[in-house]
């Protein structure tokens, strides 16, 4: 080997390998119940700001109430979303459940019907960190009602925006006679604006985004996002082909190919794809994103806040926990779109398409 060769070796094998690349067309920005650190979330509010702050997807997760009405509340317990505590008329309803294995107190979505849920308003969900002059104001809204919206501001907008709804807690509502999935996939057939826009249907569990699989096909507008937390959990289907296993088992090689069968993609926890040391600092990507993309699966993470106690240490520079640091969290961002994944959820969509736009203007 002359000289010139065996420099060139000495290069590539000291230099770490390329990032990898994400899969997508572009790198989409989904807004994370809305733009939740601005205005309460899952609020019409919160998804118009959402919409004028460059979103391309708005997030309702679904519940259930007690008479089959789908609703955009992050769970269905709505003590710490809502003035609920406040109408002496629903004090006798506090009560105490199991939820996905978690012993839970306070007020649930299903033991209300729509009627009665349209008398509350929203609050902030962490008063501790943002703020709540915006308490009070908003309704909870209703899943036809998002598409309604949705629709007026895209024709406003000139521009399509999506949807990307959770199912939450699967299980547990099927076990009540109040499954959501034929109602989720009836309610986007009976509106126009989303026979036709993009669609994804997210889920921690496997077995219900298994059956979506089998109803809608691949040839849809619907795509399917499986959700993914921290390896030792497990997933909370009751049964099916994922009962008693855990979210390390579908991150494997063999179990993103699995994932693949189902799902366009998966949902995972931010540090799953790059993880924290002790010290909270950003260390280097896992094999995550490569392992997916080999399976054909985007990886779309969750969740980018813009506060200190949410970014990373070595980038927030121990500021107070409770202040907006925008710069650190668009710095933040990039790291992970380095990483090559191909859409995220951020509470702050101003910022996420700041990061992703590569420009350092505020919207």
């Amino acid at each position: 080997m002359n000289r010139a060769l065996l420099l060139l070796s000495c290069i590539l094998l000291s230099t770490p390998a390329l990032a990898d690349a994400p899969i997508a067309g572009k790198v989409l920005v989904y807004a994370h119940r809305g733009a939740s650190a601005l205005r309460p979330e899952h609020t019409l509010a919160a998804y118009t700001q959402a919409i004028a702050d460059g979103a391309d997807f708005i997030e309702p997760d679904l519940v259930s109430t007690r008479d089959g009405a789908l609703v955009a509340r992050h769970e269905n317990e709505i003590g710490g979303t809502t003035d609920v505590a406040e109408h002496p008329e629903f004090a006798a309803r506090k009560t105490v459940k199991t939820i996905d294995g978690e012993r839970i107190e306070g007020w649930f979505t299903e033991d209300f019907t729509l009627a009665e849920l349209k008398t509350l308003r929203a609050r902030e969900r962490l008063p501790q960190l943002r703020s709540t002059e915006w308490d009070g104001r908003f309704q909870i809204v209703t899943l036809d009602e998002i598409i309604d919206f949705l629709a007026a501001q895209a024709a406003t907008a000139g521009r399509s925006i999506g949807l990307i709804p959770e199912i939450k807690h699967p299980s547990y509502f099927r076990s009540i006679g109040l499954a959501m999935e034929d109602k989720v996939l009836a309610t986007l057939q009976a509106h126009a604006y989303t026979r036709s826009a993009p669609v994804t249907i997210q889920s921690f569990e496997s077995g219900n985004l298994r059956e979506l699989r089998n109803k809608i096909g691949r040839d849809s507008n619907i795509r399917l996002l499986q959700l993914l937390a921290p390896a030792r959990y497990p997933l909370p289907d009751r049964d099916g082909p994922a009962a008693g296993r855990r979210y390390a088992d579908l991150m494997t090689a063999e179990g993103l190919r699995e994932v693949a069968g189902y799902a366009d993609a998966i949902g995972p926890e931010l540090r799953l794809v790059i993880p924290l040391d002790a010290d909270k600092r950003l260390q280097a990507p896992t094999a995550l994103v490569r392992d997916a993309h080999a399976a054909g699966l985007q990886v779309q993470p969750y969740t980018f806040r813009p506060e200190n106690y949410f970014i990373a240490a070595d980038l927030n520079q121990g500021g107070d926990p409770a202040a907006r640091n925008e710069a650190a969290s668009v710095a933040e961002i990039r790291r992970y779109l380095d990483a090559g994944i191909d859409a995220f959820f951020t509470d702050d969509p101003a910022l996420g398409r700041r990061a992703v736009d590569r420009t350092d203007t505020p919207r």
